[in-house]
């Protein structure tokens, strides 16, 4: 309690400016996961996605990113082993998010889409060994998350080469295949509309406080409900714009007419997908912060839950926004690019089947990275051309740096948190 009372303003401020560094590790690294395709495809230019996201990840961050959260992000630990000693979660979160960030720093320079999530639980963990004890971790829940790396990108590797499979089947091998997709492209519009609508309520506004009850007893239902509503919708205003659609007169590419429809879809699942992910991961990096200015700001009382200050949210997104300004380039590439070549009918079978995935995933409580996710969509969309179609190499980086987040999160956390209670005890 003395160390505290005595340090707290330095305490605070140091909290502040890792939480923006981890925000700004979840810019760089992390937004690829709703901009990555787009680019690939080429239905966003690069500055247009970095545009885009700027917007729709800080608007998520801010307008829907909690207004209470956990203090111990996901469950991992178990605050009672330290109820009497605030200092030691202090020192273990500013460590855990000095470390994440730090992290998240290394993958985005080297282009790695890796798990923000996992690189945070990962230095949670670390600091939890070190600080506590080993029996404070909740074991059975890493061991679940560990898991995740294998059925989150399989699941939407599966989903998104089934849905780029059907594509295939009703439009691009027809013999007219702009007038197929004037056809069907409508019931796909409906299953973006449903899906992103379904993201957007389960995990973008999860925190906002609005509380979703149509009576069922479910909120997964009751989001279901609403979303097959918005996806009508959806496909009634594609179903009007493809009526005045003309062809493209393309020699060299007969299915640039189809492309072009493909590409207008995408850049709405991208800024849903943008402002979905702000609102959900922006908690990577505004729990531990606000978890630490709880403790400071009682006096060294450690709740189960911590109140979301709109200041600590502003840090988040204007972080979030830095990072993809500044380093978040190298990880889009990397995703849409580098993996497997994309057009805009692949990029939306990846970005639909990736949202499907987290979709089930929010209903049934599996524990997923969006991350993981999506490069397993890009990866299913490319295995539908065979496996030459897939650059190898890449994947083999990505799938070693998926590996190795949580034990390099935990490592460097470690040192970070001996650092800091050697300066402060």
């Amino acid at each position: 309690m003395e160390i505290i009372t005595q340090y707290g303003s330095l305490l605070l401020i140091l909290a502040c400016v890792f939480g923006f560094f981890m925000a700004w590790g979840i810019g760089a690294n992390d937004v690829a996961n709703a901009m990555g395709t787009s680019v690939g495809s080429g239905a966003l230019t690069l500055k247009q996605a970095i545009l885009v996201a700027m917007i729709f990840e800080f608007a998520g961050a801010y307008l829907a990113g909690g207004e209470v959260t956990s203090t111990i992000r996901k469950g991992i630990i178990d605050s009672n082993y330290i109820a009497d000693q605030p200092e030691v979660m202090v020192y273990g979160m500013l460590s855990a998010l000095l470390a994440a960030g730090t992290w998240l720093l290394i993958a985005s320079l080297r282009g790695w889409p890796v798990s923000t999530t996992h690189s945070i639980i990962g230095a949670i963990v670390g600091f939890a060994i070190v600080g506590i004890s080993a029996s404070a971790v909740n074991w059975g829940k890493v061991g679940t998350i560990a898991a995740s790396w294998i059925v989150s990108p399989l699941l939407a590797g599966t989903i998104s080469f089934c849905l780029f499979m059907s594509v295939k089947s009703l439009i691009l091998d027809a013999d007219n295949p702009f007038e197929r997709a004037k056809r069907y492209v409508p019931i796909y519009m409906w299953m973006v509309g449903f899906m992103i609508a379904m993201v957007t309520l389960l995990k973008g506004l999860k925190h906002v406080g609005l509380e979703i009850d149509l009576g069922s007893g479910s909120t997964f239902i009751d989001a279901a409900v609403i979303s097959f509503l918005a996806g009508l919708v959806v496909a009634l205003i594609g179903f009007l714009m493809l009526r005045k659609l003309k062809p493209i007169d393309n020699d060299t590419y007969r299915f640039a007419s189809v492309e072009q429809v493909f590409a207008i879809l995408m850049i709405f699942t991208a800024c849903a997908m943008a402002f979905a992910h702000g609102s959900n991961d922006v908690a990577n990096a505004v729990g531990p912060l606000a978890a630490i200015a709880s403790i400071i700001g009682s006096g060294g009382e450690i709740a189960a839950k911590s109140a979301m200050p709109w200041w600590i949210l502003i840090i988040g997104g204007m972080g979030i926004v830095v990072g993809l300004a500044t380093y978040g380039w190298r990880v889009i590439l990397t995703v849409g690019k580098k993996i497997t070549e994309l057009t805009p009918s692949r990029g939306f079978a990846a970005e639909l089947g990736a949202a499907t995935t987290v979709v089930l995933a929010s209903g049934t409580g599996i524990p997923i990275s969006t991350t993981h996710t999506l490069v397993g969509a890009v990866l299913g969309v490319g295995m539908a051309r065979g496996i030459a179609a897939i650059n190898l190499r890449t994947v083999g980086s990505i799938f070693l740096s998926w590996i190795i987040t949580l034990p390099a999160g935990a490592s460097l956390s470690i040192l970070f948190f001996l650092i800091f209670r050697g300066i402060f005890s």
